[in-house]
């Protein structure tokens, strides 16, 4: 029987749809934290190391089945936050095009309405491929709202999806969360330790498939 008492930090619309569309209704109370990493740390552990401040920061105000996530955009083993302004956006997808990029979302779960706690917390990659793009299509692009609230300029859902050639991993996990790793925690209490936190989920086709933005 699915949870009801299911908490997410954080207010992506995007986040809370894949939950609701899929039948649960969480309660949305986002996490208010200094995102800041206290010193240099691997990628896939500073997406947990964040996920696990959110979570751990909400779990201090409400009971529950308490989720939290972050996703970040890596190229060449260097993070690649969200533009700031038309000229960074144009840089960013510049570099990206014809190349391959990773998007890697750490998930925290935090389940304090049991005793002891639980608290798992793992991390998915997904290896996205660009195709090519002129510069003048990309020029257009970033004078839209699109690029600036998401890491790497660009969300494989929207209309930038259309040179996204494809992908090794899960869709979920481009769009900003792996649902089917956190899957086996939405019914009542599991044992912990029943998700790994490596990667070795995200590139075995157990989640959604991307099509190269055929149709779109």
């Amino acid at each position: 029987m699915a949870r009801s008492d299911i908490i997410l930090a954080s207010a992506s619309p995007r986040r809370i749809h894949m939950f609701r569309e899929r039948g649960f209704d969480p309660q949305v109370h986002p996490a208010d934290i200094d995102e800041r990493l206290p010193f240099v740390m691997p990628p896939e552990t500073a997406v947990m190391y964040l996920s696990f401040a959110k979570a751990a920061h909400v779990a201090e105000h409400h009971s529950g089945l308490i989720i939290a996530a972050d996703t970040i955009v890596v190229y060449e083993g260097e993070i690649i936050g969200k533009p700031l302004d038309e000229e960074e956006a144009f840089r960013t997808l510049t570099m990206l095009r014809e190349h391959a990029h990773q998007v890697i979302t750490g998930v925290c779960v935090i389940d304090n309405a049991q005793e002891p706690a639980l608290k798992t917390c793992l991390y998915d990659v997904t290896d996205v491929y660009f195709g090519t793009y002129t510069d003048e299509e990309l020029r257009a692009y970033v004078q839209t709202p699109e690029p600036y609230d998401k890491a790497g300029g660009y969300a494989i859902q929207e209309t930038f999806g259309r040179y996204v050639d494809h992908i090794d991993g899960d869709l979920d996990n481009v769009i900003g969360f792996p649902f089917y790793r956190v899957e086996p925690f939405l019914e009542e209490p599991v044992a912990e330790g029943s998700v790994a936190g490596d990667t070795a989920a995200g590139r075995d086709g157990a989640g959604r498939t991307w099509n190269g933005g055929k149709g779109r």
